[in-house]
């Protein structure tokens, strides 16, 4: 492997920044078997491998898999032969992305270091969202909430490694930011808000902006897990403990499968009903 190649995949990594190595693993001509080719999300590839008229589909291909954050290997027939290329994806620690930087973040923050993941804080308030509040964070953002999850959305910044807590100061807020990536592949959607309130606002939702019920499944909201917390710590601490739940693939129920039950009970009535 080049070194320039090695060189910008290894800063890639220690930057947490998402990247991909492309490596043609079969090809009608030989010498192009082995050469690499380093992706990102926001640059232009690195390195060339040989492949022709089809470098470019291929090295899009490869950016696609970078997106869905799992390895694959891609196949292409040509009159020659048969191509293959694998692109393997160097996978970053988990982020944990808080949108608002009230009193539950800065225990979650706090616990999302611990839990060795990449914390990252958002609020649109410089007063909140600073280093004298969140001094652990790996990066603490005073932006527009709305509109940088949807740039963050767009640009590939979010993916299947990104675990989103939603606690913002109103539940507006909340909503307007769910709305912004609940299309977005994600390890984890987190809303804080209770059953009747949540259950209301899906539903309206889907009534007023048409979005079909089965797409806030994936959406924990209620928040956490139920231990009985009330302070900021304790919720905190009941987040994390879902996040970790659904990291690991835990047994541990969350307060949301209730709501995410009865959901999906109405809607099995209503096909039984309207076959």
């Amino acid at each position: 492997m080049p070194d320039t190649i090695l060189h910008a995949l290894i800063s890639s990594v220690e930057a947490r920044r998402p990247v991909a190595l492309a490596t043609v693993t079969a090809a009608p001509d030989l010498a192009c078997i082995g050469r690499h080719a380093v992706v990102w999300l926001d640059a232009e590839p690195l390195g060339a491998l040989g492949l022709g008229e089809l470098e470019a589909q291929a090295l899009a291909g490869a950016q696609d898999v970078l997106r869905g954050r799992v390895h694959k290997t891609l196949s292409y027939a040509t009159p020659a032969g048969q191509i293959k290329l694998f692109v393997e994806v160097q996978h970053r620690p988990p982020e944990l992305l808080i949108v608002g930087a009230g009193h539950v973040a800065q225990p979650l923050a706090q616990l999302g270091k611990l839990c060795d993941f990449t914390v990252v804080v958002l609020d649109d308030r410089p007063q909140f969202a600073n280093r004298q509040r969140f001094p652990q964070a790996d990066e603490v953002l005073a932006l527009p909430l709305r509109e940088t999850l949807r740039d963050w959305a767009a640009a590939g910044r979010l993916g299947l490694d990104s675990y989103i807590v939603l606690v913002t100061r109103g539940h507006q807020h909340d909503i307007d930011c769910l709305l912004e990536v609940l299309d977005t592949p994600l390890g984890y959607i987190g809303m804080i808000g209770s059953q009747r309130r949540v259950r209301t606002v899906f539903d309206l939702l889907s009534v007023e902006a048409g979005i079909p019920p089965e797409k806030f499944d994936r959406v924990y909201a209620p928040i956490g897990i139920a231990i009985g917390a009330r302070s900021p710590a304790e919720i905190a601490v009941c987040i994390m403990a879902e996040i970790i739940n659904v990291l690991r693939g835990g047994p541990a129920r969350s307060i949301s499968d209730e709501r995410r039950e009865v959901a999906q009970q109405r809607r099995s009535r209503h096909v039984t009903r309207n076959p």
